[in-house]
């Protein structure tokens, strides 16, 4: 389906890198770690914490847990899982959104989850460890960095989450990016499979990747590594479920700089969730590339931080 078919156009439209007005390509990634590791400084020294949670034994297998001011009630939590390109990033660089958040009585969780290229899918290779945390459905082995890995991992946090928190009033996710394919899904997730369902309220998802099959063919997947069975597996687009959560609503938000392919997939994916009988709304974020439109939600007046108030209770 994607419009650019030659290889080179698809390395450039999957290289986000490449579509900021504001910085070059060698300088905006930098300044983009730059930006959220401070914000995440300043979360922790404002906010009660518990870091590095451990919610599964893998070493990335961790939440770090913003915790609002008010804790004597019951309160929502923002889920918050980060972008890389699903091999660089992580939960220490991620709780640049929470000062807004907690204060008005919301919780945020930033998911750790194990990137590529750290493993490979290997049947033959500590199989008995692996087995033991994966759903039957799954047909064969997961390693550490296997894009199903990462994907049963952010849905075993919320496992997690509901299991060790009963306080907690709806859960809302956001990702950007990588971390927005990985939202989806969330969204796309059988939870008979894991006897636990999370009460999955709503859902920010920023600049992301729903269909993996046009970046087979991109630097993406060098690492990753991916066959095209794994790309299907693991392409929300193509797993839009029918039976719709009752009062689930989605936010799919793009970057006005961002890629026309990445435009184009959010496009698509929104429309696809509506066809499905899903409650979405697409937003079209002005003056932004692929790493601002996330960095700002630190900032009380950016306009997704406002419709964010509006979509969770008592944000």
């Amino acid at each position: 389906r994607s419009p650019a078919a030659s290889p080179q156009a698809l390395e450039d439209h999957y290289s986000p890198s490449r579509w900021s007005p504001r910085l070059d390509r060698d300088t905006i990634i930098d300044a983009h770690l730059a930006v959220t590791a401070a914000g995440t400084e300043r979360a922790r020294a404002s906010a009660q914490t518990l870091l590095h949670v451990p919610y599964g034994n893998g070493d990335r297998e961790k939440l770090d847990i913003y915790f609002p001011t008010d804790l004597s009630e019951t309160f929502p939590v923002l889920v918050y899982i980060h972008g890389g390109y699903w091999q660089c990033l992580s939960k220490d660089d991620s709780g640049f959104a929470a000062p807004p958040l907690v204060s008005q009585g919301v919780a945020v969780v930033a998911v750790g989850y194990n990137i590529a290229p750290e493993g490979r899918c290997c049947p033959a290779e500590a199989a008995a460890a692996c087995m033991a945390q994966c759903p039957p459905s799954l047909p064969f082995v997961l390693c550490s960095g296997h894009m199903d890995a990462m994907v049963l991992q952010v849905r075993s946090s919320l496992v997690f989450l509901v299991q060790q928190y009963p306080r907690i009033r709806g859960i809302y996710l956001c990702g950007h990016s990588a971390g927005a394919h990985l939202a989806a899904m969330v969204l796309s997730t059988d939870w008979t499979e894991f006897q636990v369902v999370p009460d999955i309220k709503g859902a920010v998802l920023v600049s992301g990747v729903y269909d993996l099959e046009p970046i087979l063919h991109t630097y993406v997947n060098d690492a990753l590594n991916m066959s095209r069975e794994v790309a299907q597996r693991n392409s929300p687009m193509r797993h839009v479920p029918t039976a719709v959560p009752a009062a689930c609503e989605v936010l799919v938000a793009v970057a006005q700089h961002d890629s026309p392919e990445f435009r184009r997939q959010s496009q698509e994916y929104s429309q696809a969730l509506r066809a499905a009988g899903w409650s979405v709304s697409l937003l079209d974020l002005a003056g932004v590339d692929h790493f601002d439109v996330i960095e700002k939600l630190s900032e009380d007046s950016y306009i997704l931080t406002q419709v964010g108030r509006r979509a969770v209770p008592r944000w």
